[in-house]
């Protein structure tokens, strides 16, 4: 018999193992939709890490819960996470089953569902099935349900709590240790990441600063200082300043130049001002 599930209620599960399977409508602009797991110590929380099974840690290092490739049904697309009960440890109170949108919101994901078998007899009748509405279409993870101890057996609640922001949110929100550094920019001898790796959602890269550099403007040549050095070409030369005196040219003969005239003076410069003129 299959128990039809409404938020909030919950049925004992006489069974070792369970197989729970998530079912949605694919379509245009409908989002895909990952199947995750939690598993939870006494306190509502994670003991390390490694108790988060999702896409990139399929599989808890137990052994006890993994999660399967998706398959495309008749009825639907499905993910699926299978968890052995007998098989975890005592430490482990409660096992959350939750579901994470890829790209759009909840709000477009038709047909979710989650489907409880026992992994005894997975293409027979389910134990449970519980019809995953969102509360506001912007959820972008949702916590189907949850598998918890009562006394020495297991039970299944459904829940169907959303999170807006997504797998990273409902993960650090029982204490898993999330790295968002992106891959691509880590330089190539650092160490892989301890923690989980969970996609940040794309954005576009800023440009690194000052990289690359933009060309320097051309820098004019300073003025020269009046007269340090004087300007290549030729100038005219202030008023006063005597015009330099041309090269003497040699005969066309090539004989020497006559020596000058050692009686030869200079006539007195500028004007000659007499007292009392």
């Amino acid at each position: 018999m299959t128990h039809a599930m409404t938020k909030g209620s919950n049925v004992p599960l006489g069974v070792r193992g369970v197989r729970a399977v998530l079912r949605w409508t694919p379509g245009t602009g409908i989002p895909d939709v990952d199947a995750s797991a939690l598993l939870l110590g006494h306190d509502g929380r994670v003991r390390s890490d490694e108790d988060f099974v999702f896409y990139n840690q399929p599989r808890h290092p137990s052994g006890a819960v993994r999660r399967l490739s998706k398959k495309q049904r008749p009825d639907g697309l499905t993910d699926s996470v299978e968890a052995d009960l007998a098989a975890l440890d005592p430490s482990v109170d409660q096992v959350v089953l939750a579901a994470s949108s890829d790209s759009e919101p909840f709000g477009h994901v038709r047909d979710l569902r989650i489907l409880l078998y026992d992994t005894a007899a997975p293409e027979g009748e389910p134990i449970a099935v519980f019809d995953v509405h969102p509360e506001t279409g912007e959820e972008t993870a949702i916590i189907c349900g949850e598998l918890y101890r009562r006394g020495d057996g297991w039970k299944f609640r459904a829940v169907g709590q959303g999170y807006p922001t997504g797998l990273v949110g409902l993960a650090t929100a029982f204490g898993v240790s999330v790295d968002e550094t992106d891959p691509a920019t880590a330089p190539a001898s650092a160490e892989p990441p301890a923690g989980p790796r969970i996609p940040p959602v794309p954005q576009a890269p800023a440009p690194a600063y000052g990289y690359p550099h933009p060309a320097p403007p051309p820098v004019p040549s300073p003025a020269a200082a009046y007269g340090y050095p004087q300007p290549a070409s030729p100038q005219p030369y202030g008023y006063g300043y005597p015009q330099p005196a041309a090269a003497a040219a040699l005969p066309d003969d090539g004989a020497p130049v006559p020596a000058q005239d050692p009686s030869f003076r200079l006539p007195p410069m500028g004007p000659q001002f007499v007292h009392g003129a």
